[in-house]
């Protein structure tokens, strides 16, 4: 089966499951892990606390999964923990130049999708 295949089948997002998905680098599959109405924030050196990306609603988070998914990196989730509606983890991720991004994230739940995520990162200059 596939991931997507297993994700329309799931009755919640699981940890697991949502770390397989960004470590093959399937962003079909890690859209399906959204609700329709899904906010992702997103902190780093181009978006401050106080001004976060954000990014609404099922298909546009989608959207940035496939942007980031169709770059040449590997991703590895680290530290992962999952309680009722809540998860967090972090992800290094690594360029084919050796360059490499640090990301922490918390996620909601809400209903078996994800319904709010931040995202902290950092990347090397």
């Amino acid at each position: 089966r596939t991931i997507t295949e297993e994700i329309e089948t799931m009755e919640t997002v699981s940890l697991k499951a949502l770390s397989r998905a960004i470590e093959t680098r399937d962003g079909a599959a890690l859209g399906g892990f959204y609700a329709d109405d899904a906010v992702l924030l997103i902190i780093d050196q181009l978006n401050p606390p106080n001004q976060p990306r954000e990014i609404r609603g099922n298909a546009e988070v989608a959207a940035y999964f496939d942007d980031v998914c169709g770059r040449a990196m590997t991703h590895a989730v680290q530290n992962g923990v999952e309680n009722g509606d809540r998860m967090a983890f972090t992800q290094v991720c690594r360029y084919p130049d050796g360059k490499g991004v640090y990301c922490s994230a918390t996620i909601e739940l809400a209903g078996g999708k994800i319904a709010r995520q931040v995202m902290v990162q950092a990347w090397d200059e």
